[in-house]
């Protein structure tokens, strides 16, 4: 049966076939490689930063004398990262996604040095937020980069990787978080980034080569405000309520009615945006759904664990960040 050897635009074309399977001359496999490789530690990083800092965490607040915040450190990243990764995509789209890859690291690092630099828990939360921008752009650059270089035959084969990534971020970042945090400082959770984040950006910068081809997209700004402002919210009644306010207090009760103001307008509004940010049609998928029910139980459970379990081993029990890792890493 013949083969389909036709390639997108700026694929990396394979120069033989051998029984069907594209072989590449080293040249191309090794520019390809080095390309993978930036991607993949750009994906790494971003996916390593939502638990590197779990095991640290219980330090970080008797540091920076903010118990009550400590759910922020962690809560300001996934935000902030889940809510720009949509505006990347279509930044990427319109611009040229290289630029906007090496934006993201960019970012990513600025995020990562202030972090370390951080002075009280307001200062790291709001850093860690600015973080989690750069973090969204390396997730989403790294597959769209893919989806330029890669011909749709090949490309389930390397995705499979990316998402291997996930894995081993989930168990190696509360393990390097126990061992920076005890053998160095809290901080080195986020020094590391900086030269695995700077060899990635001279990797892409020095053997990534796309075509410019630009994609007209309307980005809906309205959408993101509403929908980060409404999590938001629902995130402050939560850690507020019963704790800072009671729980029939004005403020309670105005945060919660407000939050859900933005949600119900931020639901008509994408029903009406040209592009929604979270196009409706998608909850009338059952896979759709499906997947992220399980998504959203994982991550209640998954991040709950990594955050709470160090602070009460480190606390009650007198354990040492490397030790307590074991248990929020799962070992």
């Amino acid at each position: 049966m013949a083969t389909d050897t036709r390639q997108l635009p700026g694929t990396i074309p394979p120069v033989a076939e051998a029984g069907g399977v594209p072989v590449r001359s080293k040249a191309e496999r090794r520019r390809l490689l080095i390309v993978l490789g930036a991607l993949m530690m750009g994906t790494f990083l971003a996916a390593l930063d939502q638990t590197i800092v779990s095991t640290a965490l219980p330090t970080i607040a008797g540091d920076l004398h903010g118990l009550n915040k400590l759910s922020w450190v962690v809560t300001a990243y996934l935000l902030t990262s889940t809510v720009t990764m949509p505006l990347w995509g279509k930044l990427g789209d319109l611009y040229g996604r290289k630029l906007f890859f090496q934006s993201a690291i960019v970012i990513f690092l600025i995020g990562s040095i202030l972090s370390g630099f951080s002075h009280n828990m307001l200062e790291l939360i709001v850093f860690r937020a600015v973080q989690g921008v750069g973090g969204g752009g390396l997730m989403v650059g790294a597959q769209a980069v893919i989806g330029d270089l890669i011909s749709p035959r090949e490309r389930g084969r390397y995705m499979g990787l990316f998402g291997a990534i996930f894995g081993v971020s989930s168990i190696a970042g509360p393990l390097l978080g126990g061992l920076f945090t005890e053998r160095l400082s809290w901080r080195w959770v986020f020094y590391v980034n900086i030269p695995l984040g700077i060899a990635a950006l001279i990797a892409i910068a020095s053997v990534l080569h796309l075509p410019r081809h630009r994609t007209e997209h309307k980005i809906d700004y309205p959408g993101t405000a509403l929908l980060g402002g409404g999590v938001t919210g629902i995130i402050l009644l939560t850690t507020w309520g019963g704790t800072t306010y009671p729980w029939g207090s004005a403020q309670i009760w105005g945060l919660g009615l407000l939050s859900v103001a933005l949600i119900v307008a931020f639901v008509f509004h994408e029903r009406r945006a040209p592009e929604p940010l979270m196009p409706p049609s998608l909850f009338t998928m059952k896979v759709f759904n499906l997947a992220s029910l399980v998504g959203f139980i994982i991550g209640l459970v998954m991040f709950g664990a990594m955050i709470y379990l160090p602070l009460y081993l480190q606390t009650a029990h007198g354990a040492s960040p490397t030790s307590c890792s074991r248990w929020s890493a799962g070992c």
